[in-house]
């Protein structure tokens, strides 16, 4: 009987690789079950990855443990994102208060923004190797501190410490969303929870300035960064007493993904197996199949235990800090990654570059607005990425499954790429409307509330399924990636910070306006070969240890 059994885990193993008419690798995933391998369900939808059997396990908490924890990673971001960016509206307040010229202000943003992007070096090793929630804590602490150092400042210099003290609190605003999404929902789901973290994130930004322009005009500058105090406060509260360690040390058993459970299945022949036949009686011989079962219809059952509240998680003795370190690094090597990166960088610049010129832009002729109308433009910024937070995700799943439906149950992550064409559109149509509108001074309904609106909408639409795509392809490095994506961002950042506005006084608001989005669709359309080309790419890396990575 043992050898029966041998003999058709061999057969089954054969058999399911030739059924899937595809060669699996990481990211390709088996959306259904396979002959007589069974994968865990949820409803039709296999869960991948595939969740242990411990109810502690982040995957298998409840509906209400997932929004908790879904709703703390936006309360997060949105604090993180809240603040560092709010300086446009408030730009003559400091000018008047130090006696400074609009670029020396404008180096608030930017060194906030450079500090930001590298800080991100130091907090996902971080929280790979202690966990999700102390380095929340630690950030957030670190972050009222800084708001309250930038309420205090008395001096331009003590002022621009804080903004570094700021940028350093704030980077896993931009890379712990990803994170915690990939700790906690299934493939089927990210796109949404993705499109929920760039909206959040990224609506922090915009409705920071709005709030404060209206209170620095009625309450003075430094009672904005009072709020932000009380904000950030609130985060940490929250993230205390709601929001449980998600990071899950998951065993190869557990088959975290179709190909890592078809490559354990190579290599290990005990797996349990049930003899059956197909009148219910043992017939030995080549009759009998092999019928693994891994598979339970509904798994939202369990909940985080009091472990997953402590303060600090267990060390991961398995990996080192040079390790954790060198990741990060090592992943910028990768084609999609940097894709990703890219994709995610510019389509924030074109934000980014709304948000540095609102305020020379629209306080001067013809439109003459005040500090809290400036504030009050961002509301079409935030309008736009709220559209894109219920077309984009939702838009970006359906797409994937239905080409998955059609490509009997496999699963690509290049399926998601045709979900930027209509945001493509709205980035370069925003960036002409923004650059040609300030330039020739077109009724301020046109800039801002067509030219703002698709701005936002590019932003949160693009950011979220670039980084899904790459999530999808590399999902043990969710938060590494996007360590490029940062130092990317905010360097590009940083230099639009510095030097964008010299560049608009001697050539006018279009060519530098229009450079950034060229740049920004040029790195969009390559998304063409990747979606054609995407898979043998993939198979440059698949044998990287960093899908193993925990």
């Amino acid at each position: 009987m043992f050898n029966i059994k041998r003999e058709n885990e061999g057969i089954q193993r054969t058999l399911t690789r030739e059924e899937l008419f595809t060669e699996i690798i990481p990211g390709t995933e088996y959306m259904t079950d396979v002959g007589n391998l069974h994968f865990k369900h949820s409803g039709k939808n296999v869960l991948i990855p595939q969740p242990s059997s411990d109810p502690n396990d982040p995957l298998n908490w409840n509906r209400k443990w997932k929004a908790a924890a879904m709703l703390g990673m936006a309360i997060s971001s949105f604090a993180n994102g809240f603040g560092p960016l709010s300086i446009g509206p408030q730009v003559p307040f400091y000018m008047a208060e130090w006696d400074k010229s609009v670029d020396n202000v404008l180096n608030f943003t930017g060194i906030c923004i450079l500090v930001l992007g590298f800080s991100n070096l130091v907090w996902v090793p971080v929280a790979r190797l202690f966990g999700r929630r102390p380095a929340l804590w630690i950030s957030m602490t670190i972050g009222i501190g800084s708001a309250i150092w930038r309420a205090t400042a008395t001096s331009y210099e003590s002022f621009i410490g804080a903004c570094v003290l700021s940028g350093f609190a704030c980077g896993p605003g931009e890379t712990f969303g990803p994170i915690l999404v990939a700790d906690v929902m299934f493939l089927h789901e990210r796109g949404f929870y993705m499109g929920l973290y760039q909206w959040a994130y990224w609506g922090g930004i915009m409705i920071g300035p709005i709030v404060a322009g209206t209170m620095s005009d009625r309450y003075g500058w430094r009672s904005f960064w009072w709020l932000n105090v009380g904000i950030l406060g609130f985060s940490l509260v929250y993230q205390i007493c709601f929001l449980p360690e998600t990071k899950w040390t998951r065993e190869a058993k557990n088959l975290p993904t179709t190909a890592a459970f078809l490559d354990a299945q190579e290599k290990e022949l005990n797996q349990v197996t049930e003899i059956e036949s197909t009148n219910g009686n043992d017939v030995p011989g080549a009759s009998q199949t092999a019928h693994i079962s891994l598979a339970s219809e509904e798994t939202l059952f369990g909940g985080p235990n009091r472990n997953q509240f402590l303060p600090f998680s267990k060390y991961e003795k398995n990996e080192s800090l040079l390790q954790a370190l060198w990741i990060p690094v090592r992943v910028t090597a990768f084609p999609i990654v940097q894709w990703a990166s890219f994709v995610f960088s510019w389509s924030a610049s074109c934000f980014l570059v709304a948000n540095l010129t609102q305020s020379a832009a629209l306080a001067g002729p013809p439109w003459n607005f005040s500090a809290a109308a400036v504030g009050y433009t961002n509301l079409a910024l935030f309008g736009g990425a709220s559209f894109a937070l219920v077309t984009a995700g939702p838009l970006s799943d359906w797409i994937s499954m239905r080409a998955t439906m059609r490509n009997n149950g496999i699963r690509e992550p290049e399926m998601r790429l045709p979900t930027l064409i209509p945001f493509s559109a709205a980035t370069l149509l925003g960036g002409l409307i923004v650059s040609y509108g300030y330039q020739y001074g077109w009724p301020w309904e046109a800039v801002v509330i067509l030219g703002y609106t698709l701005l936002g909408m590019q932003l949160a639409a693009l950011a979220a399924t670039a980084t899904t795509y790459a999530i999808d392809s590399y999902k043990p490095i969710a938060g590494e990636f996007l360590i490029s994506a940062t130092v990317v961002k905010n360097l590009w950042g940083y230099g639009l910070a510095k030097f964008l506005n010299p560049w608009i006084v001697k050539s006018g608001y279009v060519v530098p306006i229009m450079v950034n989005t060229a740049l920004t669709m040029f790195f969009i359309c390559l998304a063409v070969p990747l979606f054609f080309y995407g898979k043998r790419v993939r198979y440059w890396s698949a044998n990287s240890k960093v899908h193993s990575s925990s």
